[in-house]
């Protein structure tokens, strides 16, 4: 790259800007970077009159650009590149795919911490002489900036003790008093740890005698170097000094002063130094040997063998089949010949058991990477992955996105999962698409695993199109769970349903709680009810943004609406009637786990769901108490069903079946059979703790109870299959979903009757469907309507299809007499 440069030429960078818009920014380099810029690497631009924005070069050249004056870049944040080639031909496909813009897909691929950001920033006017002109205020501010040169925005606030200090700003700036400026700082810092060690010279045995006997006159000094000597005894080995000593050891002693140690860093007799270190390594790791059973051997060997004519292979393995032991093995081969590996999972909630499992037997080669982190550690394991520091990472779909260059290996577990589909914002991605599309680009192989694989993914085996190797026995010769179907119509005919409780369900819980065994609840609903009404008017309080009713939350006393998150406080009266008579109705994962602390006080409940998992370790917490016995009752929602081990659950209890199986959606069977089998695999994970499983239904005799009961994944897969074939469904169709959204619905409404008749011209009626609400008409006072595209996979050309559709989006939104329409394109909408 460095022989582009020739002195004489001006060179231009097209940037990547982290912001929605549809093309590349060009730039003017300045002739001091020239030569040392690269492609991949991160610069800092001004963008608008103010904004001072990290962007990424994709392109550097000496054509400047015919519709603008180009900017100078501002700095140079990297002398090499922190984004590879094979990650921008990444972006670039993304973007072309999902239909967004590039810039949307590098906001959402590079970690915060890699971002720059910029705080405005105040500072005097050095030609400003007129301080009769300054209120009282303004004085008090200007002397400030001479005590301390800048302040911040936040500072001024704080001084001045007050919210809104604009008109002060702008008097000072018309004034010409002060000058703002933006001050540009880099979020990811490295972990440091501050050290102090011995002066070299005090480290031979008769040097430190003469300093301890120095030293009797200050006994607090003595008492330091004492204290550090009997960790580093450097007396018996003097190369233990270098390492030094942590710092925090001494200031978390009382007994130790401050003062006397900087004294003793002041007269030269201790150094004072920093090291920066890896967040990850307080994580424990050992070399656990994994050996394979019979049948996972036999699974190895047949994906080995399919990978060789197969860039996908599908697994699928029963729940408790050991799918994790393969994976491993496979890991392990891929390592030990030079390339990467990517070890996608769903959800947060799935790393933290795998994750330990993992780094016990690959210690520090592996990485982790997940929302729960930190920007800064975050930051860690991309530039780790850079330096090759990590040669293995286990991440949540976002991870698709880091800086490998070598991956042989993507495995994608629980590729059924829907948390692998990115709803908001754009790019509104895949993780397991894109995983086989980044695998193809390194020419790697994927290996998608699940006991409930999806019916796109199985199609494409039984059709050829993928590898397909299967794993129909528990490990350790556990059986599989046995079923019970509790008819609640009976239940509640013959009274004895206490709440939401079925008699055989309470009967079971007494049993476990007696023999010290464990159960596993699961309820598909947060929150403690799904909404209030008044006994007397049916009054229900609604979201005031969304067409929703507002879940009532106990423990927090308040509702909430769990598409914008507005809250309100619980009203005692009904304020359309005045009466007292406002109960709750249906229950949440919240109820559950207070009724069971009615009926049973002297068990130990949990509760997993989003409420009681937004900290950074309440996962890992809650299920290392389960896991050690210190949970009796773990209620959740579908958390509870995503591949967690427990040896002690004999008991998986099943709340609201029908609601699940009932669901106004296409895929809803499929999806049912998947939740219930998902979560019903937790029980009974050892042969000598036989599991069962209790399902609380309306409707015993469902078709679809009936496959779940006998694992009959086939079954459902045939059944399903003929009807999408028949009213063409993926996996014989593509599916596009276009949002419009606008404050006024009639606005709304025109705007998506317009673009269907647009794209309905050239598709054809049979592909376009709608414009019609969805089950939530509005969000966030934002009016819904949705137009379903269906474009087959064998007769239309996608990619034509999709320029079109972006064509027709593109004229509704200059469309003058529509003001304001927002327009969300979904691809393979889920």
């Amino acid at each position: 790259m460095a022989s582009l440069f020739e002195e004489e030429t001006t060179f231009f960078a097209d940037l990547i800007l982290p912001v929605p818009i549809p093309s590349l920014f060009t730039y003017r380099v300045p002739r001091e970077m020239s030569g040392m810029i690269k492609v991949g690497a991160r610069v800092i631009v001004q963008f608008g009159q103010k904004r001072v924005i990290t962007a990424v070069v994709a392109n550097i050249h000496s054509n400047p650009p015919s519709k603008y004056q180009a900017k100078y870049i501002l700095e140079l944040l990297d002398e090499q590149p922190i984004v590879t080639t094979r990650q921008l031909e990444l972006f670039n496909w993304v973007a072309e795919y999902y239909l967004c813009n590039i810039g949307e897909v590098l906001n959402i691929a590079l970690p915060a911490g890699l971002k720059i950001t910029s705080q405005s920033r105040i500072q005097l006017n050095p030609e400003f002489e007129h301080d009769d002109l300054l209120t009282d205020q303004e004085r008090i501010v200007i002397d400030e900036i001479k005590r301390h040169q800048t302040l911040s925005y936040e500072e001024v606030e704080r001084l001045l003790q007050r919210s809104n200090i604009t008109a002060i700003i702008k008097s000072l700036v018309g004034k010409r008093a002060v000058i703002l400026f933006e001050e540009v700082k880099e979020r990811y810092k490295p972990k440091v740890v501050r050290k102090i060690r011995l002066n070299a010279s005090y480290t031979s045995n008769d040097a430190l005698s003469k300093l301890a006997a120095s030293l009797d006159k200050t006994p607090k000094q003595q008492e330091i170097l004492l204290k550090y000597l009997s960790y580093i005894p450097v007396y018996n080995n003097p190369d233990l000094n270098s390492k030094g000593l942590d710092k925090s050891i001494f200031s978390q002693d009382d007994n130790v002063s401050d003062a006397s140690l900087n004294t003793l860093v002041k007269k030269g007799i201790f150094e004072q130094f920093e090291i920066f270190i890896s967040r990850f390594d307080d994580i424990p790791a050992s070399n656990a040997v994994i050996t394979l059973t019979e049948t996972q051997k036999e699974a190895s060997q047949q994906i080995h063998a399919l990978f060789a004519e197969k860039e996908v292979v599908l697994l699928h393995g029963i729940t408790g089949s050991g799918k994790t032991e393969v994976y491993i093995e496979l890991i392990k081969q891929v390592l030990e010949s030079g390339s990467q590996v990517l070890f996608l999972l769903p959800e947060i909630a799935l790393t933290t058991q795998i994750v330990v499992r993992l780094r016990k037997v690959f210690g520090d080669v592996m990485g982790i990477y997940h929302s729960k982190f930190s920007d800064n550690e975050r930051v860690e394991v991309w530039k780790g992955i850079l330096d090759g520091k990590f040669q293995f990472v286990v991440g949540v779909r976002s991870a698709v996105f880091l800086p490998f260059d070598n991956l042989g290996l993507i495995i994608v577990d629980e590729e059924h999962e829907t948390s692998y589909k990115q709803h908001d914002p754009a790019p509104r991605y895949n993780a397991r698409d894109v995983a086989v599309i980044m695998s193809y680009m390194h020419k790697g192989k994927t290996l998608l695993g699940s006991a409930t694989p999806s019916l796109e993914s199985y199609y494409h085996a039984q059709t050829g199109r993928y590898g397909f190797v299967e794993m129909k026995q528990r490990f350790g010769n556990a059986a599989l769970p046995t079923f019970e179907l509790i008819d609640t119509k009976k239940e509640k005919k013959s009274k004895k349903m206490k709440n939401e409780f079925s008699s055989v369900l309470i009967d079971h819980l007494k049993l476990n709680l007696q023999n010290k065994e464990q159960t596993i609840l699961f309820q598909n609903r947060r929150g403690y009810s799904p909404y209030l009404q008044c006994e007397i008017c049916n009054w229900i309080p609604e979201c005031a943004n969304c067409d929703v009713s507002l879940t009532y939350h106990m423990k927090a006393g308040e509702l909430r609406c769990h598409y914008c998150g507005h809250k309100e406080e619980v009203t005692r009266t009904c304020p359309q009637c005045g009466s007292t008579q406002v109960k709750t109705m249906g229950y949440g994962t919240e109820k559950i786990e207070d009724e069971i602390h009615s009926m049973f006080p002297e068990a130990r409940v949990q509760r997993m769901d989003l409420d009681t998992t937004r900290a950074k370790n309440a996962y890992q917490q809650i299920i290392s108490e389960f896991e050690e016995g210190g949970i009796d009752i773990l209620v959740g929602t579908q958390m509870v069903s995503k591949g967690l081990d427990f040896d002690n659950v004999s008991i998986v209890g099943i709340f609201d079946a029908d609601r699940i199986i009932h669901f106004p959606e296409f895929r809803a069977s499929e999806r049912a059979f998947q939740m219930l089998t998902q979560v019903s695999g937790r029980a009974g994970r050892r042969a000598e703790k036989p599991g069962k499983v209790l399902i609380q239904t309306n409707n015993p005799g469902q078709r679809l109870l009936e496959r779940i009961i006998n694992n009959d994944y086939e079954g459902m897969y045939a059944a399903e299959i003929e009807e999408r074939e028949k009213f063409h469904y993926p996996p014989f169709t593509r599916l596009i979903k276009v949002t419009v959204k606008h404050v006024d619905e009639a606005t709304s409404s025109k705007a998506a009757k317009v673009l269907a008749e647009k794209l309905t011209a050239n598709l054809g009626a049979s592909r376009v469907l709608g414009p019609q609400p969805p089950l939530v008409e509005r969000v966030r006072n934002q009016f819904l309507f949705d137009i379903l595209i269906k474009l087959e996979r064998e007769k239309i050309n996608f990619k034509a299809a999709k320029s079109f559709i972006q064509e027709k989006v593109i004229d509704i939104l200059t469309d003058k007499t529509l003001k304001s329409i927002q327009v969300v394109i979904d691809v393979d909408c889920l």
